[in-house]
């Protein structure tokens, strides 16, 4: 069962991490066609707490380094969201967070598919 229980919150992050990545990637190109579509930083604070939450559950059992490559990635997150939220600055650090979690969750995934072979 905690086989199933990781997996589940691994790809949960893992798909968080990769829709807030292409999110943050295409939005910029989807403003410059006139739709009227303006960023909403509520969106990628939606995505963000997903995320938490799921590795909030990760790093609980995972290795030091899926840990520490999890919570990096997040704090760069919270800091690019809360910045444009509150200040209304846009900070290129959430795509380096976004890419970190996609990858402290991949890593993680192919550790526990390692450990129950």
């Amino acid at each position: 069962m905690k086989k199933t229980t990781s997996s589940l919150y691994d790809i949960l992050g893992i798909s968080s991490a990769a829709m807030c990545l292409i999110h943050c990637l295409i939005f910029p190109l989807l403003t410059i066609l006139p739709l009227g579509i303006s960023h909403n930083p509520i969106i990628d604070l939606a995505f963000a707490s997903i995320g938490l939450f799921a590795i909030l559950k990760i790093t609980k059992k995972s290795s030091l380094l899926v840990s520490s490559i999890l919570i990096v990635s997040m704090s760069l997150i919270w800091i690019s969201i809360l910045t444009d939220l509150f200040l209304e600055i846009h900070l290129d650090l959430i795509y380096f967070g976004g890419a970190g979690m996609i990858i402290g969750h991949l890593i993680n995934y192919k550790n526990h598919k390692n450990r129950h072979k």
